[in-house]
C-alpha cells in the first residue's frame, strides 16, 4: 500500500488462531511503501505456513534482516530464501559465531544460527546483497537497522547464560544484537529482536541516531524474564520518558515483565500474537547514520 506501512507478526510464542502455528522464535513482516521487509524467520519453517495464510508472499522479500545469530530468529531463513526471488541480506558479522546456553539445571545447548544456514550464506544463489551491519545501515529512506547498539545504562543487566564456547567459559555478549526502525507520521516505531543490548540501551541509540526524543510504537522481544524489579522499574521510567504511544511485548520478554508493562501503561500495552497488524502513515525520509 503506497504511502503506508504495515508491520505484522508471522512468529511469535504464541498464536490466537488455530490455522497459526506458534513458537519460541520470532519473524515479523514489513510492508513499508512499496517495499517488502522480514525482520528474522523464526526458529522452523512454519513461517511459511503462516506467511500463506496471512497471504503474504515472501518470495517478494526484498531485504531480509537478521537480529542476531540465535537459532530462534535465524532458524527459517533457508527456507525464506530458497522460496525468494533475489533479496538482500542484513547482519552484524558475529551472528555467525557459535553460540551457547547454560543453566544451572540444564545441559549446555547449542543455539546459534543452524550450521547449514552459516554454510549458505555467501552462497545462497537468492541473496542479491550480503550486507554487514557494523554500524547503522539505511535499508531505504525510512527503514535504518541500527547495527551493534552500545550498552551504556547502568542499570540494564545484559549478561545472562550465553557462551560463545561449548565448555560455558566464555560469556558471549552477543555484540550482534541489532534492531529496526522506521519512521512514520506518527513517530518512530521500533522493532526488537530479543533487545539482548537492552532495550532502553537500544531506545538511547536510535534516539541519539534521529535527534528524536519520543517514540511511537517499540514491539518485539525485550528479554525481562530474569530483570530484577529495579530493572523492570526504570525500563518503565525510560518508557514515560520517550512517551512511547504503544507497547508491544512478544517474543522473549517474560511473563512478569509484561504484567509489570500493562500494569504501568494500561491504555499503551497492546497484546498481540502471530497474526497480528500494526498499520501507520508513512513519507518518505532518510534517517541519519553518521
Amino acid at each position: 500500500m503506497t504511502n503506508n506501512c504495515c508491520v505484522t507478526i508471522l512468529v511469535d510464542n504464541t498464536s490466537n488462531r488455530p490455522t497459526l502455528l506458534a513458537e519460541h522464535g520470532w519473524a515479523v513482516w514489513i510492508e513499508y511503501q512499496d517495499h517488502k521487509i522480514l525482520f528474522d524467520t523464526g526458529q522452523s519453517g512454519i513461517i511459511q505456513n503462516n506467511a500463506e495464510i496471512l497471504n503474504i508472499d515472501l518470495s517478494q522479500t526484498q531485504a531480509i534482516v537478521l537480529s542476531h545469530g540465535h537459532y530462534d530468529h535465524t532458524g527459517g531463513l533457508m527456507r525464506v530464501l530458497d522460496n525468494s526471488h533475489q533479496t538482500d541480506l542484513y547482519l552484524h558479522p558475529d551472528a555467525t559465531k557459535s553460540k551457547y546456553s547454560a543453566h544451572p539445571d540444564k545441559p549446555i545447548r547449542n543455539i546459534a544460527m543452524p550450521a547449514f544456514t552459516k554454510i549458505n550464506l555467501t552462497q545462497h544463489p537468492n541473496i542479491a546483497n550480503l550486507v554487514w551491519t557494523k554500524k547503522p545501515t539505511a535499508i531505504i529512506p525510512g527503514i535504518t537497522v541500527t547495527g551493534p547498539i552500545p550498552r551504556n545504562s547502568d542499570f540494564e543487566d545484559v549478561g545472562g547464560s550465553f557462551f560463545q564456547d561449548s565448555d560455558a567459559t566464555k560469556p558471549d555478549p552477543i555484540t550482534d544484537d541489532q534492531s529496526l526502525f522506521l519512521e512514520t507520521n506518527q513517530g518512530l516505531v521500533v522493532v526488537l529482536g530479543c533487545a539482548h543490548a537492552g532495550v532502553v540501551n537500544t531506545l538511547d541509540h536510535i534516539a541519539q541516531l534521529t535527534s528524536k526524543k519520543e517514540f511511537h510504537t517499540i514491539i518485539g522481544g525485550m528479554h525481562l524474564g530474569n530483570a530484577s524489579p529495579q530493572r523492570i522499574d526504570q525500563t518503565i521510567q525510560a518508557f514515560r520518558r520517550y512517551n512511547i504511544q504503544q507497547i508491544i511485548p512478544a517474543h522473549c520478554t517474560g511473563t512478569n515483565a509484561a504484567a509489570k508493562l500493562y500494569q504501568a501503561f494500561p491504555d499503551k500495552c497492546i497484546t498481540a500474537s502471530v497474526g497480528a497488524t500494526l498499520e501507520f502513515e508513512t513519507t518518505p525520509t532518510t534517517a541519519k547514520t553518521e
